[in-house]
């Protein structure tokens, strides 16, 4: 895939080019070998012409090998993936390595996967919220199937994620212990105990109002309970909830509730009407802080070609509306046409921050 920018003369921003190539090849059973080359060049451009913009980069280029493990009896899983960055002046501390293997089988799932990436690693064409750690995940699930009764399979499972800085210094990990409980009719219920672990690597404000920050380096600890539940999937009315109550930082407390109800109108209609609320207490200055988010989405089948669907969203903190409409016409096999409507707006007082329309055409070509 290649794709070519224009400039923008009021920022200083040349023109790019951006371009990805991706390689696949089986091996073995049901294995296979990736390579993946990602490039974004800027075009005839010298930031010393125009000091009075900012310097953007003159190239940055990633390549990537990954191998997948799958064997032939499925019970072993896994991956190993190797990527590094080539940035101007930039060297050493540049590359990522992970990895994970996974045993699965009708009462075991066990699980090992660890990650490391450097801190001078860059990836402008896609999204790395961190940079210069180490992150280790273990996993493990046991499960016990009773003979009759209205419980088809239930529980403990253990996940967990460490994550070091590059000296090996510990800077965050949570555990998460917890019982599913799944019921014949496919309802699942879970009772969850969480743990978490935070030493601050740069100021924070835990209730995102800019109010105050907590510093960096300071260290928080706490413990939640939980229960998760989900109707079964397969009927004509669907709901689910989620509690979440326990500590927070700077020895606040912290309440999540979420929630969703669906019902089908078969075969055409579908409504889901979802809901968060969370509420922090936390010491002077913040207080009491609470969040509401309501989304209601409606699907429209009109035929087995076209697809309508309407998703609204309110954020109360910020007193915001969004509505995004999406209509889809699978004209051939793989092959979409997307007409897109977008209306993002304040409630309070009410103005309009943006609105947009998209065309998107996809077209499978079959060689």
């Amino acid at each position: 895939m290649d794709m070519q920018t224009n400039s923008v003369d009021s920022l200083g921003l040349p023109q790019q080019n951006f371009a990805v190539v991706a390689l696949q090849r089986k091996v073995f059973a049901r294995s296979n070998i990736n390579f993946l080359w990602v490039n974004k060049q800027s075009i005839d451009y010298d930031p010393m012409k125009d000091t009075s913009h900012p310097v953007y980069t003159a190239y940055n280029r990633t390549f990537g090998l990954e191998y997948n493990l799958a064997s032939p009896n499925n019970f072993w899983t896994g991956k190993q993936l190797f990527m590094k960055s080539f940035s101007p002046g930039v060297s050493g501390k540049d590359w990522v390595v992970a990895g994970n293997l996974q045993y699965s089988s009708k009462k075991w799932l066990i699980n090992g996967a660890y990650q490391y990436i450097g801190s001078n690693y860059k990836s402008e064409v896609g999204y790395i919220p961190r940079t210069g750690y180490y992150r280790i995940d273990p996993q493990v699930s046991y499960y016990f199937f009773p003979n009759q009764g209205l419980v088809l399979s239930h529980g403990p499972q253990w996940f967990s994620n460490f994550y070091y800085n590059e000296k090996f210094q510990t800077t965050d990990n949570e555990n998460i212990v917890d019982w599913l409980i799944t019921f014949r009719n496919k309802a699942t219920l879970t009772l969850v105990g969480m743990q978490d672990y935070v030493k601050l690597q740069a100021p924070f404000d835990p209730t995102n109002t800019g109010i105050a920050y907590l510093p960096v380096g300071s260290v928080h600890k706490w413990y939640t309970g939980g229960v998760d539940f989900y109707s079964k999937p397969q009927s004509i009315f669907t709901y689910d909830f989620s509690v979440r109550y326990g500590g927070y930082y700077d020895q606040g407390n912290k309440l999540t509730v979420l929630t969703d109800v669906g019902i089908r109108f078969q075969p055409f209609v579908n409504l889901t009407l979802s809901s968060s609320y969370t509420l922090l207490d936390l010491p002077q200055p913040w207080g009491k802080t609470r969040f509401l988010l309501v989304g209601p989405r409606v699907d429209i089948t009109f035929t087995n070609m076209i697809y309508f669907t309407v998703y609204v969203q309110y954020n109360e903190q910020i007193k915001n509306m969004n509505i995004n409409a999406r209509l889809q016409w699978r004209y051939k096999p793989a092959s979409d046409f997307f007409l897109v409507y977008t209306d993002n707006y304040y409630t309070t007082p009410f103005s309009i921050r943006n609105r947009a329309v998209v065309l998107k055409l996809n077209y499978w070509l079959n060689m």
